[in-house]
């Protein structure tokens, strides 16, 4: 009974399948966006103000993390908890593939919301002028935050990668 147990539950990851094919449609979704705030850019590029250029550049750096975001989480997420890509030799196979941990990958994650976060707050600095003098506090704060989480997660992680298996083992119960 336990085996079969064992097993429905191992069966189970694969319930996270189209979970991860979900975010490879979210992705297709990202490069049509993206590339038409491009296209919408580059038609517009001579009469646009240098800072609304500057704004607008931001916001496609944004779709790309985001993107790059997205894509580490599937493949990353798939190969730890679901099965190894089997990739052929003649394939690019990129260089972090298969050593992204659980850990790692929501410290990644976590600096990726920073670096996206900090777009933002750079779009609220470079609009400072219509922007409500209250809620740049707010920004300034949720920012700050993100920050302070991400470096939580890393340390903890780091923390947990320097535990010894016997300090690991030594709040288990038999």
């Amino acid at each position: 009974m336990e085996r079969l147990i064992e097993r429905f539950i191992y069966a189970n990851r694969w319930l996270l399948a189209p979970i991860y094919l979900g975010i490879g449609l979210a992705l297709i979704a990202l490069a049509v966006k993206f590339f038409q705030e491009l296209g919408h850019l580059l038609l517009h590029v001579l009469e646009t103000a240098k800072s609304d250029l500057i704004l607008a550049l931001l916001s496609l750096v944004d779709l790309v993390l985001v993107g790059s975001l997205l894509s580490m989480v599937m493949i990353s997420g798939y190969e730890n908890f679901i099965s190894r890509l089997e990739l052929h030799e003649e394939t690019e196979k990129l260089s972090w593939l298969g050593k992204l941990d659980y850990g790692f990958l929501k410290a990644k994650v976590s600096t990726s919301i920073v670096a996206i976060s900090s777009i933002h707050l750079l779009e609220v600095f470079l609009n400072i002028e219509q922007v409500p003098k209250d809620k740049i506090l707010w920004y300034l704060l949720l920012q700050l935050t993100f920050v302070i989480s991400a470096l939580i997660m890393v340390l903890i992680d780091r923390m947990a990668k320097h535990e010894t298996p016997a300090e690991s083992n030594a709040g288990q119960h038999d």
